[in-house]
């Protein structure tokens, strides 16, 4: 996966003269994406070692001072861009993004918004904004969402069948995991999961009621190997659209450039048999 640092795919406003057009040519500089790169690594680092007990006793305050540093730089980019691009800025999704996580940490996290601290390592997420095959990933993600959600509501609608059946056939015997619709749903999703479905709920199971293999088994077939590869194909497939698309722009600005080129050419050609046919007039004109 290439890490190539680019700016934000962002549409500008018309940019001016002087101040505006000097902070315009900051932002869009590929060293200066590096630079906001490596504060989020960073920043990414201090969050991570500000949960650990002795670490925090220790270097408390220099863990501190990084954080409001890479704090303090972020708002600063943040509203550069903001007045460089003006309205356009909210237009861009990434933009809005950064926006939001960088806004999130300027909440006071006290009182009822003491969760906000935790969710300040949303601002690691801001990866995704400056490498670009991060946002190809993400972006093909959002994509496939229309898809998902088809195969989501079918699963759902698997489970709920499944989850009926089983609370019927086991609830009396198996109350903890059978007793409702909703332990049902969990030992299903448990079971979907392949995680201890044999010998942790399956056999279990079996030793009450033999043929429930019967239900175990197609559940399995249907939900884990079907459905979940379904998932994996819709991505793969929004993946696959997106590197076409990509493919298929760069092929037409290529065609563009070739085009253009071709037309330089045969303007200087037609130029070329102008100047020849007037020097040849000339010479005739001379004799």
């Amino acid at each position: 996966m290439t890490t190539n640092v680019h700016p934000p795919a962002l549409t500008p406003a018309p940019v001016k003269s002087g101040l505006q057009g000097r902070l315009n040519q900051l932002i869009t500089d590929s060293r200066f994406q590096g630079f906001i790169l490596v504060l989020i690594i960073i920043n990414a680092i201090t969050l991570g070692l500000e949960t650990s007990v002795f670490i925090r006793a220790t270097y408390g305050d220099v863990l501190y001072f990084l954080d409001k540093l890479t704090l303090t730089v972020f708002v600063l980019e943040i509203a550069i861009r903001l007045f460089v691009n003006r309205l356009a800025f909210f237009r861009d999704p990434w933009s809005i993004f950064d926006f939001l996580v960088v806004g999130i940490a300027l909440v006071p996290a006290s009182g009822p918004f003491s969760v906000l601290r935790a969710l300040r390592v949303l601002r690691v997420l801001r990866v995704l904004t400056i490498v670009p095959s991060m946002r190809r990933v993400v972006g093909a993600l959002l994509g496939a969402i229309p898809g998902l959600a088809s195969i989501a509501l079918v699963l759902l609608l698997i489970y709920y069948v499944f989850a009926v059946i089983a609370t019927n056939l086991f609830a009396g015997s198996f109350p903890d995991w059978f007793g409702d619709l909703g332990r049902s749903f969990y030992t299903l999703f448990q079971v979907m999961t392949l995680e201890s479905w044999s010998m942790g709920i399956s056999r279990p199971v079996m030793e009450i009621y033999p043929y429930a293999w019967t239900f175990f088994i197609p559940f399995i077939l249907i939900a884990t190997f079907s459905m979940l590869n379904l998932f994996i194909a819709v991505i793969v497939n929004a993946m696959q659209t997106v590197s076409d698309a990509e493919h298929q722009e760069t092929l037409e600005v290529v065609d563009q450039s070739g085009q253009h080129v071709e037309k330089e050419m045969h303007a200087e050609m037609k130029e070329l048999r102008a100047e020849i046919q007037a020097l040849h007039k000339l010479i005739l004109d001379k004799r």
